[in-house]
């Protein structure tokens, strides 16, 4: 991120100019900008002109409009962010109060004014524009007819490409028809290994898939690049792993990114972080409940005794329409970052996505706290020690026994979803096994709204 121009006052009113320069870049403007900031930008906008015979034609013109945000979307895959709101500027083309989207794209010059700079905006945009952060990790998930080359940055799982092989199953006498199959299959994904991964930013490429698809692919890469003489792929050698995953669909990258053969190479990066401290969370949820919490009420009571040794916070909950919540957790993690160690996941990779299942926020805690404990075991009755004793013990068990329960039911309705897409893919890959090889890549960006002409 690129700033060009920087205007704060003492009250946390002010205006920043900004250039997006990665797709990152755009995610953190996704975070930065919020109901009631306003942007000014150059933009498109559909005229209508009618000549004096009453003939009607459109046309689209370059203009500069400064609008009132109301609604903030980002697209991953167009690389866009789009705002929506309305004019407040008059402007030949278009009235005050009109309507209009403003699509902030890569390398396009805009100013943000917000009516207050507050502490979470200001380290975001610091985080943006930190020139050391970049792509860390490329992960090729795959397996036979199947493959997917993602990037892992700080804040996303990008897909840059799919392919899909129709490969001829191995039959008697056909079996060099199932080679040739599997060979094309192996050079597609080669040559979006070559067109995607930039080597010399890129610490990491993870091979994983089910069975021994990942090693024959391998060994297919390594001959081709001795063969071709391709520099960029012998000369990153030891930057290859393999791993092993059960299935070749992007979900499994969590199960990717928690073997424990792959994180001594990735525990740099932050999704990987993100992972292991989300798998200790879990962990901790069956063998010590009491010191797992989830919930704002929770892990508020916790901060009280100052018992929290991490706190977890989704992305999600700083994209707030609610100024006044926005402003609690920024508080929060402000309180709790002065003793314990604080992480804001990312609502684009899966740790996060789970996070927000459990309401955006959780901590692990370095101690028990009485009230919590009483909280979550229920209030006990001193009839008699012996109905006590038991009461209790049965009120405790059950009590954790249903909390874990809950939590068992809703990763797995979490779970559920992920899987979602990925039985359309195999109805999709069925249906068009008859017609070869298919290659997909990203969508380019969509049209104007036409609601707003």
């Amino acid at each position: 991120m690129k700033i060009t121009h920087r205007r704060i006052e003492k009250d946390g009113e002010g205006q920043i100019g900004l250039i997006a320069e990665e797709s990152d870049d755009l995610w953190y403007l996704y975070n930065i900008i919020q109901k009631g900031d306003q942007i000014r930008s150059p933009t498109f906008r559909k005229v209508v002109n009618e000549t004096s015979t009453g003939s009607t034609g459109a046309r689209r013109v370059k203009v500069t409009l400064t609008i009132s945000v109301e609604k903030v979307e980002y697209d991953s895959e167009a690389n866009v962010v789009s705002v929506k709101g309305k004019s407040i500027e008059e402007n030949k083309y278009v009235r005050r109060g009109q309507y209009h989207t403003i699509d902030l794209e890569l390398n396009q010059k805009f100013y943000l004014t917000k009516p207050v700079w507050d502490s979470w905006a200001l380290s975001q945009l610091s985080n943006a524009c930190d020139t050391a952060r970049n792509a860390e990790v490329a992960i090729v998930m795959m397996q036979e007819g199947l493959a997917f080359v993602c990037l892992l940055t700080t804040n996303m799982t990008i897909q840059k490409a799919k392919i899909e092989v129709n490969i001829p199953r191995k039959r008697k006498n056909f079996c060099s028809q199932h080679q040739k199959g599997l060979d094309n299959f192996y050079e597609q994904v080669l040559q979006a290994i070559m067109n995607y991964i930039n080597f010399d930013v890129i610490k990491c490429i993870v091979i994983a898939s089910p069975g021994f698809v990942k090693e024959q692919f391998a060994d297919y890469m390594w001959q081709q690049a001795a063969k071709r003489e391709l520099k960029s792929l012998l000369e990153n050698r030891q930057k290859f792993l393999l791993a092993h995953s059960s299935t070749g669909f992007k979900h499994s990258i969590r199960e990717v990114l928690s073997d424990p053969l792959i994180q001594p190479k990735l525990e740099d990066t932050k999704a990987c972080q993100e992972v292991k401290i989300w798998n200790k969370f879990q962990n901790l949820l069956s063998t010590e409940p009491n010191k797992a919490v989830y919930g704002l009420p929770d892990v508020e009571l916790a901060n009280h005794y100052e018992a929290i040794s991490c706190m977890m916070l989704s992305d999600m909950l700083f994209r707030s329409n609610n100024l006044a919540l926005r402003k609690k957790y920024s508080q929060l993690l402000y309180q709790v970052k002065k003793y314990a160690d604080v992480r804001v996941f990312s609502s684009m990779h899966l740790s996060g996505q789970q996070l927000n299942m459990l309401g955006g926020i959780a901590a692990i805690l370095k101690f028990e706290v009485p009230e919590l404990t009483d909280r979550l075991n229920g209030p006990s009755n001193n009839l008699d020690d012996d109905s006590s004793s038991s009461s209790s013990s049965s009120c405790s068990s059950s009590s954790d026994s249903d909390r874990e329960s809950q939590l068992s039911e809703t990763l797995e309705d979490f779970a559920a979803s992920c899987t979602m897409d990925d039985a359309v893919d195999d109805m999709i890959e069925e249906e068009t096994s008859a017609q070869g090889n298919t290659f997909r890549e990203k969508a380019g960006p969509s049209d104007d709204n036409p609601e707003e002409i």
